[in-house]
């Protein structure tokens, strides 16, 4: 398909090299407007027309109270099921990031608040969103996703969360579609500069850092139409500390008078390699008081403990710096052409200052054994213990990571006649992610250690005795040092173009179709050396390498506050040295090269060609309005894949094609001018992530002495994840800017992925074994997903002060159920069992009291999920398999005054209640946060105080 030259005759030079990222909104938001519909408009049919029309006066409102609005004028617009978050003012969307934003819309839940914000999400339960940026896919990187947690919240419109999709949709993402729209220069009437500047204080790490934006946008009419220019930059700084606190996983020991014969001492801990027990049991060994094992041919009981505790403190420091520009030239009122050019940049470095003990050693437990521990009543679990001569280290990892992603193109947009419209869209991106990794261990053995593994309500508690030793550095010696990097870099060049014809005076309203051409390259290049135990005593290094952390966890745990450790600032700054230090006192067979020569992992293309096309209908049954939108969407991906085997230099090619047909169907009724119901029916699909398809392993050595490493690789065989979607939602628009909908849905889910191990013998690694645990991902699963949401908008008329108060919540009810299969020792299937969806709360809700009145606004958000499954352990352990995460809340407080119409200063707080996230071990009914509790982090609380100027 070519384009008609003499069409584009008109677009400039300047304009095509500017490059853009237009937004193809034929495609990607059918029927609906950037506009907010007029006020007395009831639902709306698919080009926009009311359904029905209520008279009443006019109400202008702004800020918190017409960003809400807004945001109910794009649910009722668009034919599929849309809930979105606009943004109050230009630079004014209420949050830190985009995930923090998203977390009080129906369905959406977030899974990860570490690192000073939020910062995953699921919607309706699933994972992987389809991030668009101006309706246009973005990634980062060599992966096939883009975290919506780096858009920066301050360059905002409005976001778009789409549930159900069309076929004129792009078709990846199972959970839905997260679209980002920013402002462009014809958006306004003429001259509008917009300034924000916060200081956001968090209290964890005792730091205030910024957060500012610049938004500079004019138009001019001239001889030739309407010009617009527009440039807006954002740049963030966030200095972090995490602090969490782990007790390890569940492995056997013998009792305090184990049987004569198994050639075992009271209380000695018994490994997997004698037979007596099979690591990575989905339901863990029995822990019911009295249970045996064989071991050594005897029938022998058991206890379980915790092996290790270790507490990850962790020093984070992040930038975000953003560029978006943009060209707009109208010619005429038939055709709009727009070039706009993003830059997006990452920057962090941390420091995991990390303490790690074990405190399962059998020897120096005096003369009686069975008074050193105590078990939770009715149960073989050790829940408190003293344990004599425990090894022990400290690890000082640095990293520094850095991430640069470019996008650019063109967009053209023809209005032909009065009824045929046309888009075309062309588009180039480039991303490229670093990251480096050093680390040095210290080690000890400290005469005694007293656990208490959950001293209070999941958290643990020990003690040593000598904890002054702990920041001693004569105490330590100089242990294991680890030394990696790795580059992945992607591209795409992508064009798209649509065209609609609209009918008059019609039952058929509209024809929609198009195609759109992605082809995508990705590259991963790794470097890996590791040295071993150094054994020189500490004090050996210079005294600047020292860190000693203070004030642990806040004092909120009986926990050590303060250890010695290298510093990573330090280590950053020494590494050639401290190669050069494991060379001159190791085997001189360890290799730690000054090069970073990095071997290419993998290097894959993918071309993608989509087909699509769709109708509208619409037809009165008496004064009930029916419309219908039928829709289907063929694709054709066709990948070829070049792996490279960094232990043996092996190089694999292979290619792979596949091709599907996705229809997607929505019927609308109108019931009243005022009451819809929707149903939507389509199929979305997952595509396997790159580096899932490297068949070749990636293995690290036996770290922690449990007899055998662990390993990852990926499989070429993967094939995509596909869902079929069924939505059915009443909504009731009762007032201008109020609402009430529920929606129910299924989401029934074939081939999933789920990791399956095995235990390989790998020689020749150069590491510690030859035994690993290896993980690879299999589509072996399927499973279904469904539920109800409820959500709620309300605006009362209340007399005086209180006109301006209003609430929006909703409620989110979740069921789901996949198959995980069961395999033996070298990763056959041998059996099936059943389990939740990873991340999924299956209940969760949020509510917003919102006040909007005069000058002032502010908002207090709560927003609280139910415990969930979020992981599975390694398989390397006899407790239960899965990790779940503790109920999770936040209640968050925005406020902003106007002082003059262009002038405003704001306060927010995040996380008022200083939450903690915690998590347990379980399956099914066994196991739970008492006796199972695994980790807890300590969640920031932040404050920021802000003022923001406009004029527009």
């Amino acid at each position: 398909m070519k384009s008609n030259p003499r069409t584009l005759a008109g677009v400039s030079v300047f304009a095509l090299a500017l490059g853009c990222l237009a937004n193809p909104a034929a495609a990607q938001t059918t029927g609906s407007r950037p506009d907010p519909v007029p006020e007395e408009s009831g639902p709306q049919g698919a080009a926009g027309t009311p359904a029905g029309r209520e008279t009443s006066d006019t109400i202008v409102v702004t800020g918190i109270r017409a960003a809400l609005s807004e945001a109910i004028d794009v649910r009722r617009e668009s034919p599929q099921v849309v809930d979105s978050i606009v943004a109050e003012d230009i630079g004014k969307l209420p949050d830190n990031n985009v995930v923090e934003a998203l977390q009080r819309l129906t369905g959406v839940q977030v899974t990860d608040r570490g690192s000073g914000e939020t910062n995953g999400l699921t919607i309706r339960g699933l994972t992987d969103a389809l991030t668009t940026f101006n309706g246009r896919k973005i990634f980062t990187a060599s992966g096939t996703a883009f975290a919506p947690a780096d858009i920066p919240a301050n360059l905002v419109k409005r976001i778009d969360v789409y549930k159900t999709r069309s076929a004129t949709q792009i078709e990846t993402g199972l959970a839905g579609q997260v679209d980002v729209i920013t402002r462009r220069p014809l958006d306004f009437d003429g001259f509008a500069l917009s300034a924000n500047a916060r200081g956001v204080y968090n209290e964890a790490a005792d730091t205030f850092n910024p957060n500012v934006s610049v938004l500079l946008s004019n138009r001019w009419e001239t001889g030739i139409g309407d010009i617009g220019v527009l440039i807006a930059g954002s740049y963030s700084k966030a200095d972090y500390r995490d602090m969490s606190i782990f007790s390890g996983a569940l492995v056997p020991f013998v009792t305090e008078n184990p049987p004569s014969g198994t050639g075992f001492t009271p209380l000695e801990r018994v490994f997997p390699e004698t037979g007596a027990w099979t690591p990575g049991l989905e339901t863990g060994l029995p822990y019911e008081a009295g249970s045996t094992f064989n071991l050594n041919e005897i029938e022998t009981p058991y206890y379980l403990a915790r092996d290790a505790n270790f507490a990850p403190d962790v020093y984070g420091e992040r930038e975000r710096p953003a560029i978006n520009a943009a060209l707009q030239w109208a010619p005429n009122s038939s055709s709009t052409y727009t070039a706009e050019f993003l830059y997006n940049g990452f920057r962090s470095n941390t420091f995991n200052n990390l303490h790690f003990t074990f405190v399962d050693w059998w020897g120096s437990l005096g003369s009686d054994p069975g008074s050193t521990f105590n078990l939770y009543e009715g149960t073989n679990i050790i829940s408190d213990r003293v344990v004599g001569d425990v090894f022990g280290f400290q690890s000082g990892d640095f990293s520094d990571n850095k991430t640069d992603s470019y996008v650019g193109a063109f967009n053209a947009d023809w209005k032909i006649g009065d009824n045929l419209s046309v888009t075309t869209d062309l588009s180039y991106q480039w991303s490229k992610f670093e990251t480096q990794f050093v680390a040095t261990r210290l080690t000890r053995v400290a005469p005694q250690i007293t656990v208490d593994f959950n001293a209070d309500d999941g958290v643990p508690a020990w003690s040593f005795d000598d904890n002054a030793l702990l920041y001693d550095p004569s105490a330590w010696t100089v242990g294991e040092f680890y030394d990696n990097a790795s580059t992945s870099q992607g591209d795409a060049i992508t064009w798209q173009t649509d065209a609609a014809y609209e009918f008059e005076d019609s039952w058929l309203k509209t024809i929609r179709t198009g195609f759109r051409y992605d082809k995508r390259g990705a590259a991963d290049t790794i470097r890996e050396q590791d040295a071993p135990v150094l054994g020189q005593p500490l004090t050996n290094l210079p005294g600047e390498s020292y860190f000693i952390s203070d004030d642990f966890f806040n004092g909120r745990a009986n926990v050590p506050m303060s250890w010695i450790n290298i510093s990573g600032d330090w280590l950053a700054e020494n590494t050639d040295l401290v190669r050069q230090l494991y060379r001159d006192s190791v085997d001189p067979g360890i290799l730690l090269s000054d090069e970073l020569t990095q071997t290419r992992v993998f290097d894959i293309t993918e071309t993608t060609l989509s087909l699509y096309g769709e109708v509208d209908m619409e037809q009165y049954i008496g004064d009930v309005r029916l419309f219908v939108q039928g829709g289907l969407r063929y694709v054709d991906v066709q990948t070829d894949l070049t792996f490279t085997d960094r232990l043996t230099g092996t190089i694999e090619t292979g290619e792979a094609e596949a091709s599907e047909l996705l229809p997607s169907v929505t019927a609308i009724a109108d019931l009243t001018s005022k009451l819809r119901l929707r149903f939507n029916f389509g199929r979305t699909l997952r595509r396997p992530e790159f580096g899932d398809l490297n068949p070749y392993y990636q293995l690290t050595g036996d770290l922690t002495n449990v007899g055998y490493g662990s390993g990852t690789g990926g499989n070429p065989d993967l094939e995509p994840t596909r869902s079929t979607n069924y939505d059915l939602s009443l909504e009731w628009y009762f007032k201008r800017d109020s609402a009430i909908y529920a929606t129910v849905f299924r989401r029934e889910v074939d081939g999933l992925v789920v990791t399956l191990p095995a235990l390989l013998t790998i020689p020749g690694t150069g590491l510690n074994t030859d035994q690993f645990a290896v993980t690879r991902p299999e589509n072996a699963s399927n499973g279904v997903l469904e539920g109800l949401e409820l959500g709620l908008t309300y605006f009362p008329d209340l007399p005086g002060i209180l006109n301006g108060l209003g609430v929006t919540g909703s409620l989110t009810l979740l069921d789901s159920s996949q198959n995980i299969p069961v395999v033996d020792e070298t990763g056959e299937i041998v059996d099936q069992n059943e389990s939740d969806f990873f991340g999924v709360s299956d209940t969760s809700y949020n509510v917003t009291a919102a006040y909007d009145r005069g000058p002032l606004g502010f908002r207090l958000s709560y927003v609280w999920r139910k415990n969930f499954l979020n992981a599975n352990e390694t398989r390397q352990f006899a407790n239960p398999l899965g990790i779940w995460r503790r109920p999770e809340r936040s209640l968050d407080f925005q406020l902003n005054y106007n002082l003059t119409d262009r002038l405003g200063v704001t306060f927010d707080a995040v996380n008022l209640t200083k939450e903690l996230q915690q998590s347990y071990y379980r399956f099914g009914e066994f196991g739970g946060p008492d006796e199972f509790n695994q980790g807890n982090t300590l969640l920031a609380r932040t404050f920021a105080i802000g003022v923001r100027y406009n004029f527009n």
